[in-house]
């Protein structure tokens, strides 16, 4: 079974609600529309309810009168939300006022349906920034307990493709950290492990990239690459991890035996840690272009609440996958 449909199945076992403020974006309204009718997770969007179902008519969409519609502007929740965010962030300066303009935007209403428990995760970024997704993620959500730092990955998915996990493949960080220092970067594998061990079931077996196998170039680059391996070992002595590696000394076990003798992975990486946002994001958008990859993306980990999101270049199918594995996401974050 495909790795997306499986995350499907996983959702439909415990219904999950997802918060999605793109209301106005046709994409949106269209896996709204697939949501409901494979009927693997409960959807609130924000908005206006007229304006909402008047393009989704004119859509041919007739399913969406069936979801929940919440439109700050008139919500019974706005004064609480309003008084909520005020005390969260009257410590840096923001006013009533403030507070009240800004519970009018539907990612920081959405947000507060997830802090306030009305919902259990949030999906955006078709049409917003991953600043403008973020920000109200950590002002109003903040980090998950014992967690340094927030990350972002895609999960990749090769068409005929026996590499990584049979065409699986986790990719971090393709969105978020810019330059992470051997520290971060380690921070960054770890998180992902995670993330991969719970939307695969799989071993994660993580690759620590560079340019750079085993010392066959030295640099500062590759130094960092080295020191973050090691500090992974140090910090999770049971996961199989190695580095620095070239990316086909990663994934391909023949070219591993030349370039990577010994080394623990074989050549059958499942994660693939960049090691900076360049290389990162180019990285997926290649994989995605020109095998024509599905890349459910960018994933947050490290947030308190289940929130994730897209890239400007999605379609509707793929925010319909987000959408599944964040309802899978706030499964296990429930039993937190």
């Amino acid at each position: 079974m495909a790795f997306i449909d499986e995350i499907k199945n996983r959702a439909k076992q415990e219904i999950k609600t997802i918060v999605l403020p793109e209301s106005y974006d046709d994409r949106t309204l269209k896996a709204t529309s697939e949501v409901i009718k494979q009927d693997f997770a409960k959807i609130i969007l924000i908005g206006n309810k007229e304006q909402i179902l008047k393009r989704a008519k004119e859509l041919d969409l007739n399913n969406i009168d069936k979801v929940e519609i919440v439109n700050p502007q008139n919500s019974d929740l706005y004064n609480e939300f309003v008084e909520s965010f005020y005390e969260l962030r009257k410590h840096k300066y923001i006013s009533l006022e403030k507070a009240k303009e800004i519970m009018l935007d539907n990612i920081y209403f959405g947000m507060m349906m997830v802090k306030h428990g009305y919902a259990d995760g949030l999906v955006s970024g078709a049409v917003h920034s991953t600043s403008d997704t973020l920000r109200p993620a950590l002002q109003i959500l903040k980090t998950a307990p014992g967690i340094k730092l927030v990350s972002a990955f895609f999960m990749m998915v090769v068409p005929n493709c026996t590499l990584g996990e049979n065409g699986v493949f986790l990719f971090s960080d393709c969105g978020l950290n810019e330059n992470p220092d051997s520290e971060v970067l380690s921070e960054i594998a770890i998180a992902s492990s995670n993330s991969f061990k719970l939307l695969t079931g799989k071993e994660p077996k993580i690759a620590m990239l560079s340019y750079s196998s085993h010392g066959s170039a030295k640099s500062e680059l590759t130094n960092k690459v080295i020191e973050a391996t090691n500090l992974v070992k140090q910090k999770a002595p049971n996961l199989l991890v190695d580095g620095e590696l070239q990316l086909d000394a990663a994934i391909i076990p023949e070219v591993a035996e030349y370039k990577a003798k010994g080394s623990p992975l074989k050549g059958r990486a499942n994660i693939l840690i960049f090691p900076d946002l360049n290389a990162g994001n180019i990285g997926y958008k290649l994989v995605q272009r020109l095998a024509n990859a599905e890349a459910y993306g960018p994933l947050c980990q490290g947030i308190s609440k289940p929130v994730n999101d897209l890239s400007r270049g999605c379609t509707s199918k793929d925010i319909e996958g987000v959408i599944a594995i964040t309802a899978v996401q706030a499964q296990e974050q429930a039993k937190i």
